[in-house]
């Protein structure tokens, strides 16, 4: 089993931190790739709003969540000594390898089955984990 990631939250302000210590960096972010686009001030103030920094902060925060992948026993044993979560699978449950992460305030699992791109798989979990489960928690509502 691979783990990736930064984060797994036990609880809702724990979330909002880590979400609220995204927003300066992905500000920086966003400077430095207008820079590199050559993006002059004039352009800048036009096209990068607070709308694209928090994209950007979304995004980040999304793609630092701590996933888990193994194959299909590994995640069923890791339902087995979780039985309180419940599972939200993207995938069959007939594939063999499994990408997880544990939304621990809502006692659920994101989980998404994969054939030979685990990584599609993580980016998959990411995404609906924090669209289902972070964003409305943590986000500006």
């Amino acid at each position: 089993m691979e783990t990736a990631g930064v984060y797994e939250f036990e609880s809702v302000d724990a979330a909002r931190e880590a979400y609220e210590a995204a927003g300066p960096a992905a500000q920086v972010v966003i400077k430095e790739a207008t820079k590199a686009m050559a993006f002059d001030n004039a352009e800048y103030d036009e096209r990068v709003t607070g709308a694209v920094i928090e994209t950007a902060r979304d995004a980040m925060f999304a793609s630092l969540l701590t996933t888990y992948d193994g194959s299909r026993g590994d995640f069923d044993e890791w339902c087995d000594d979780n039985p309180d979560y419940s599972v939200d699978l993207a995938g069959s449950e007939s594939v063999a390898s499994v990408v997880w992460h544990p939304v621990g305030f809502a006692e659920t699992v994101v989980a998404a089955s994969y054939q030979h791109e685990p990584e599609a798989a993580a980016a998959t979990v990411r995404r609906r984990a924090f669209g289902r489960h972070y964003r409305g928690e943590v986000g500006d509502t």
